[in-house]
């Protein structure tokens, strides 16, 4: 009896012991992997945060007015930070799904796959849109508000307001179908919306353009006059 207890006893601990042995290696290349990723996700990130301090996006964004919404939040305004810290865990993820597969944890890989690296790229997407939207915004701005008032048409900062939110309406749109978050009722807004800002920027423009042609065409009866004497 006891002899055959001391052998079942060492044939498990033979067991698990020969199990330990055969999946340590496989742990132990699992923990280089993720110990890769992160530290190639931490160098993306901190270059990434580099790459937009050189490009002065923040700076472009503030002007656009996002770094006082980001304020009123509780936040300070560091895209940089933002895209490299989402680049930084995707690249994380995506090693750490190597790394369970080396362990065999395909449920877990498949989770992985399923929702996190198949949702997240979209999310960088949606931000690097909504970024370039902010700058868009403020460039538009801009070229318009100084083209207007180039044609002597009042409502120049009108114009400008339209063009600027009119840009962040599209980018914000576009964002949200990234993520896949925007549907048919959106879509139908954002249509409305630009009619309406159609229809307002066309009653603007007779207003203000109404002066402007009054004043053209008094010069030109003055210039007139003058060749005519």
């Amino acid at each position: 009896m006891l002899t055959t207890w001391g052998t079942e006893l060492t044939n498990s601990f033979n067991s698990v012991g020969g199990g330990v042995l055969n999946i340590l290696p496989k742990v132990i290349v699992a923990l280089v992997i993720f110990i890769a990723g992160w530290i190639i996700g931490a160098v993306l990130a901190r270059v990434i945060e580099q790459l937009f301090k050189a490009l002065k996006v923040d700076k472009a964004l503030d002007m656009a007015g996002l770094g006082d919404l980001v304020s009123k939040a509780g936040y300070s305004l560091n895209s940089g930070a933002f895209i490299g810290a989402l680049v930084k865990w995707f690249v994380i993820v995506a090693f750490l799904i190597a790394s369970l597969d080396v362990i065999g944890l395909s449920q877990v890989n498949d989770f992985l796959q399923g929702t996190v690296v198949f949702y997240l790229p979209k999310v960088i997407a949606a931000a690097l849109v909504l970024i370039i939207g902010g700058v868009l915004a403020e460039v538009v701005q801009k070229g318009v508000s100084g083209s207007v008032r180039a044609a002597g048409v009042r409502s120049a900062g009108f114009f400008g307001g339209v063009a600027r939110w009119a840009v962040w309406v599209f980018a914000i749109l576009i964002a949200l179908q990234l993520v896949g978050i925007v549907g048919a009722f959106a879509q139908t807004l954002f249509t409305g919306f630009v009619a309406m800002i159609a229809i307002a920027g066309g009653i603007a423009f007779g207003m203000g353009g109404r002066d402007a042609a009054a004043r053209y065409i008094e010069k030109l009866r003055e210039e007139i006059s003058t060749n005519g004497r």
